[in-house]
């Protein structure tokens, strides 16, 4: 079966949040047989910080951002049965999106596969000559990387024939336990890159318990914090590539999860680092959301913090000992029912019910 897939970078995590999804997903796609060329444009000088190389799993077509190697991208859609366009590519996505549609080759299945459906939802709602709205009825599916009902409810009554969301996971030949590194020692480590629809939380759960604790160490992690102001027991890292997590996660006495705000309000909407912490065996403390339950057990597995202050007391009365102890318990949890093997399962069968072709044998 073969997956022609027009993303951002598959190569770059840098100002590329979907990376770690796409990397997990595709791979475990890929052990099931899946023959896969990911098509990424060079821009945002991602290619410039690559943290991985192109991998045996899966053909990477990097093309620079101009309108003829868009052409000559797009007409390679004709080789795959699955043509897949996912949201925020960054370069011509409509254009990129209309020629998915034109290009695949009767009979393909044609996605749309949502990386930050929320953020795509509030655009749809405010555009009613959105390219995507239009598009939604020629799209076979729609495929999201979290939103739960809401989202499915929404794309359903803008026209889709389908939306099925397929969350974030573990890859856990990536994200694993590692030895300490006394480069990320801390009482809190929080990483994410500085966002407008983040950066007001971030105020309220990372810099307001870091001023509420002046006696634990807080570790800011991401592009663009460098003009923030913090207090003095903060310190800021800037981007940390992918080679680091393990470490950056299992370091801290606890990391903290920051969703978005339209993500956290939608809910259902795991981020990768919720699955890469705990799969590194790292306790986590997490900002509240509707569905949390559904990935990990509050109290048990993960904290959940309401605000700032939740934060801070959460921290204050954390021991070490009961820190690892809710690490070890989230690593077992998601192990067992959250890695990307188990994401592609579902993605399979849904590519084979939608195809009417019989089931393909994962790899050994």
């Amino acid at each position: 079966m073969k997956l022609a897939f027009y993303g951002s970078s598959l190569l770059s995590s840098y100002w590329n949040g979907a990376a770690t999804y796409y990397r997990g997903l595709l791979r475990a796609l890929a052990e099931r047989g899946y023959d896969i060329t990911f098509y990424e444009p060079d821009v945002y000088d991602r290619q410039k910080n690559r943290d991985i190389e192109a991998p045996d799993w899966c053909k990477v077509v990097v093309y620079q951002p101009t309108q003829s190697a868009l052409r000559e991208v797009l007409a390679r859609a004709v080789e795959a049965d699955i043509v897949v366009k996912a949201s925020g590519v960054g370069f011509e996505d409509h254009a990129l999106l209309r020629g998915v549609l034109d290009k695949a080759r009767p009979g393909a299945l044609r996605v749309f596969w949502d990386v930050d459906a929320p953020a795509t939802l509030a655009e749809l709602k405010e555009d009613a000559s959105h390219p995507l709205l239009a598009a939604l009825a020629e799209l076979d599916m729609v495929l999201t990387y979290g939103g739960g009902d809401p989202v499915v409810h929404a794309y359903r009554a803008m026209g889709a024939a389908d939306c099925i969301p397929i969350y974030n996971a573990l890859d856990p030949d990536t994200h694993h336990p590692v030895e300490k590194d006394g480069r990320f020692a801390c009482d809190l480590a929080f990483l994410g890159n500085r966002l407008p629809d983040r950066e007001a939380r971030v105020e309220s759960f990372f810099v307001e318990a870091a001023a509420a604790l002046p006696h634990q160490h807080f570790l800011l992690g991401g592009a663009g914090w460098g003009d923030k102001p913090m207090t003095p027991n903060v310190r800021w890292l800037g981007h940390v590539g992918t080679r680091d997590h393990n470490a950056f996660n299992v370091t801290p006495k606890a990391v903290l999860n920051i969703s978005r705000e339209s993500m956290a309000s939608t809910g259902f909407s795991p981020a990768t680092r919720v699955f890469e912490a705990a799969g590194a065996g790292a306790c986590l403390i997490t900002d509240e959301w509707l569905g949390i339950e559904l990935f990990l057990k509050p109290g048990e597995e993960v904290l959940v913090a309401r605000d700032g202050k939740d934060v801070a007391d959460i921290l204050r009365d954390l021991t070490p000992e009961r820190a690892t102890a809710i690490g070890q318990r989230a690593l077992k949890r998601v192990r067992a029912e959250h890695t990307y093997r188990h994401r592609a399962d579902l993605a399979d069968e849904i590519f084979r019910r939608a195809l009417n072709t019989p089931a393909m044998e994962a790899a050994e």
